[in-house]
């Protein structure tokens, strides 16, 4: 069976939220979950999964939030088939810095596939769109896995 890891970090809950999401849409595509709130526990991983899926907030003028750089750090190592999304609020920043994190983490994972941008909270309209970012992503993997 696939199995997908989800890591994400939160404060507002929105990115939970967004996470929470994620989750029910692989969970109805018989995907294995494993759902990791960055910075609780023991960390996963990624090696024991098909894919990381890794989420943050954006912070401070566009900034990653240091529990994910840590979280990032303590991985140790870049692992394949990563996908990221993020949430926001183009209220500090305008567009230029709007998902700053989810951006920079796209780039450093080197992903291929575009990361998600959420802005604050997923409910309403931007619940379909994760839903179809969320299928994109089964898609993309399972093209590369064909």
């Amino acid at each position: 069976m696939v199995s997908f890891l989800i890591a994400y970090a939160s404060w507002s809950g929105n990115t939970q939220e967004v996470a929470e999401l994620i989750e029910e849409t692989l969970k109805y595509h018989q995907i294995e979950v494993t759902t990791y709130r960055i910075g609780m526990g023991i960390i996963p991983n990624p090696a024991d999964f098909d894919a990381m899926l890794i989420g943050s907030f954006t912070w401070d003028q566009g900034s990653t939030p240091d529990e994910v750089k840590d979280f990032v750090a303590d991985v140790g190592y870049k692992p394949e088939n990563v996908y990221v999304f993020g949430t926001g609020d183009t209220q500090f920043g305008g567009d230029a810095l709007f998902c700053g994190a989810a951006v920079k983490l796209a780039r450093f994972y080197e992903s291929a596939y575009p990361p998600l941008k959420i802005e604050q909270s997923p409910r309403g309209t931007q619940e379909a769109s994760v839903k179809e970012w969320t299928e994109g992503v089964i898609q993309h993997w399972l093209h590369l896995h064909e």
